[in-house]
């Protein structure tokens, strides 16, 4: 697991919900439970600064990090993907969105992460098409100096059909169904048994690998995918696990947070 990954996943799954802040010492030791070393955390949270992620904060005598706004923005986006606690309702009708054509390669790779990440394909050039609006497209696009004309349309003809020309939705499934596997041997191996520590990485562990498909999947609709979608089963493994080992886990980073009994003069 990369270190700045799994900052993200840190912050997303447990310290968004603590006020966004952490103690440089906690948040190394946190993450060393997921073997990610001190000198890995310190590179990643430096880099995280200067892209504008998290931001130095000293509280109590202790040095930590807090995320900034836009990183609160985008876990909270997140989470709800994570967790689907947004509306997935459909009402058939496509977002589609025509983007200022940017001429600079690095700016185009940019929009393009970007707008995959929030669950849009490229149907052209510069034009970009998803099941639904996102709340962080506006904000996403004028980060980069760009507008674009959206509207909302309805599909002539099978969505299913549109659905498989636009996303790889076969592997898609297969990685759906790996999840699964994996979710199966992580229940099997029963880590709440072995303590808050290991309860806490095996849901960090979880979590990230659930993540990667918010970069993969466009939350597309029911409607549209096939019958035995594997996603289904994947997102009920996903919920029962890790809902499972959440008690643990939070008692865990309840410990690795507790203040310094001797703050920094």
């Amino acid at each position: 697991m990369h270190a700045r990954s799994a900052l993200f996943d840190l912050y997303g799954d447990h310290l968004r919900d603590r006020d966004g802040w952490a103690p440089i010492a906690g948040i190394v030791r946190l993450l060393g439970a997921v073997d990610v070393a001190p000198p890995a955390v310190r590179t990643a949270v430096s880099r995280m600064v200067r892209e504008g992620w998290l931001e130095p904060v000293e509280r109590q005598g202790q040095r930590g990090y807090a995320a900034t706004p836009r990183a609160r923005a985008r876990l909270a986006e997140a989470h709800a993907r994570i967790y689907r606690t947004r509306d997935e309702s459909w009402d058939g009708c496509w977002h589609v969105v025509v983007v200022d054509h940017a001429s600079e390669r690095a700016r185009r790779g940019r929009v393009t992460a970007a707008l995959s990440y929030l669950g849009y394909a490229r149907m052209a050039p510069d034009t970009w098409i998803a099941p639904r609006e996102n709340a962080e497209l506006a904000g996403t696009l004028a980060a980069e100096g760009l507008q674009a004309r959206a509207f909302s349309a309805r599909y002539a003809a099978e969505g299913a059909e549109l659905a498989e020309s636009l996303w790889d939705l076969q592997g898609l499934a297969a990685a759906y169904r790996e999840f699964v596997a994996q979710a199966r041997t992580v229940q099997a191996d029963r880590p709440a048994d072995q303590g808050p520590e290991a309860a806490f990485a095996a849901r960090t562990l979880l979590v990230h690998e659930w993540r990667k498909f918010l970069f993969r999947d466009p939350g597309l609709p029911a409607q549209v995918l096939p019958a035995d979608w594997p996603g289904h089963e994947a997102a009920v493994l996903f919920d029962t696990t890790a809902s499972a080992l959440l008690p643990l886990a939070r008692e865990f980073v309840d410990s690795c947070l507790a203040p310094d009994p001797k703050p920094r003069s």
